[in-house]
């Protein structure tokens, strides 16, 4: 099972014609080139990493308010 000669591709392409008429076969073309560039999209967006830009300073802002809620929230705890 090779690739198809150029006699057997003329006889596909007929009864692909046939089947689906000259008018459908461009908007399946449209329709399947559209499903393949949604799914490389979908694809690429899931292979890139979040990138989160926090810097040194906010870093330390998030540890000191971390600190300051746990320590209040210990506080009333035992009150």
């Amino acid at each position: 099972m090779g690739m198809p000669s150029g006699m057997e591709l003329m006889v596909l392409v007929a009864v692909i014609v046939l089947l689906f008429g000259g008018k459908k076969i461009p908007e399946l073309a449209k329709g399947l080139g559209q499903g393949i560039k949604n799914f490389k999209s979908a694809v690429k967006e899931d292979d890139e990493p979040t990138i989160t830009a926090t810097t040194n300073d906010e870093k330390i802002e998030t540890a000191k308010t971390t600190e300051t809620t746990s320590a209040t929230t210990e506080n009333k705890t035992t009150v």
